[in-house]
């Protein structure tokens, strides 16, 4: 069976969930092989082989702390040259994208980028994506060179699958032309203890209905009851009422997640294009001819300040 390159997301050897997303997917077209780039190696393989990776290609190197994406290009580029794979498939978040669409111009092959499903075909893998702004759904497949797929968070359901996981560590040279621009220094993000925006499962945003950033802990608070990440419009953005960070929408971060509640968010077509392929989608608005309630599985006409509060309290009421 064909091999299939999945790039690892990790931080410091802890595998992130859309890693385990982009294994299962792995499966459907042919045989894991991960790619690890960084330290830990060996702990993030056990991970890894629970969730099908045949075989683990490690790389640790200065480089790729110290560079911008292009060191991990090499380090892909080498595992590519290694396995020939009939597929490389990576996360589809900033980085994965860059590294993704500077691997496609270096092997001379086709990119599908935010891919939201994967299936095999009989000339190659077909992906399913969300286009104009999710208003199609289209099914696409690569037809020059070997595919390189970047798959949107929660496309999938991470499944067990335990594989041998071997780990197999990979010669890479970073050329100098990798190292055109560095990285000088670095601030960790303020933890809130929420999950990642575009890998939580569940996702509560504010917008302009919110009506001042001392107003956003009304949302937090559902946020916080459901286990949720918080995301914002862009009006809410814009107005400085919440970080960009957390800005969903076609200027801001796509999100996939199984429920998305809408507060105060009338649903701009560029806020839809952030959030539209959420398998349930809540809204709550006062305004009954919003464009949001379009598009919603569950709309609610009301004052989000006083919907909001009550389905928190019963939220926790039914939590015990």
């Amino acid at each position: 069976m064909a091999e299939v390159l999945v790039y690892v997301d990790h931080v410091d050897g802890a595998v992130r969930k859309p890693t385990l997303e982009l294994l299962t997917l792995a499966r459907r077209i042919g045989e894991p092989v991960a790619v690890h780039l960084g330290p830990h190696a060996d702990e993030a393989a056990k991970v890894l082989a629970e969730h099908g990776a045949v075989k683990v290609l490690a790389a640790d190197a200065p480089e790729f702390a110290e560079y911008l994406v292009a060191p991990k290009v090499d380090a892909l580029q080498a595992a590519y040259d290694a396995v020939s794979p009939a597929a490389v498939l990576l996360p589809s978040s900033v980085e994965g994208k860059e590294i993704g669409a500077r691997l496609a111009v270096r092997i001379g092959s086709g990119i599908i980028t935010d891919a939201v499903d994967l299936e095999a075909g009989d000339e190659g893998p077909v992906a399913t994506q969300s286009v104009f702004a999710a208003s199609y759904t289209t099914k696409s497949r690569i037809t020059k060179g070997t595919p390189v797929i970047t798959v949107k968070p929660n496309s999938a359901a991470p499944e067990a699958a335990p594989a041998a996981g071997t780990v197999e560590q990979l010669a890479v040279t970073v050329a100098d032309s990798s190292k055109g621009t560095k990285i000088v220094a670095r601030t960790p993000r303020e933890s809130t203890g929420r999950p990642e925006l575009t890998e939580a499962a569940i996702v509560v945003s504010g917008g302009r209905g919110v009506n001042g950033a001392e107003n956003f802990p009304v949302i937090e608070a559902l946020a916080d009851s459901l286990g949720a990440a918080v995301g914002a419009s862009r009006a809410a953005v814009d107005a400085g009422w919440y970080p960009h960070t957390n800005q969903v929408g076609q200027t801001g971060k796509s999100v996939s997640p199984q429920l998305y509640i809408a507060a105060g968010i009338s649903g701009a077509i560029q806020h839809r294009a952030g959030m539209q392929t959420s398998k349930t989608i809540v809204a709550i608005n006062k305004d009954e001819e919003a464009p949001i309630f379009d598009l919603v599985d569950y709309g609610v006409v009301g004052d989000l300040f006083d919907v909001v509060p009550a389905l928190t309290d019963e939220v926790k009421t039914r939590k015990g």
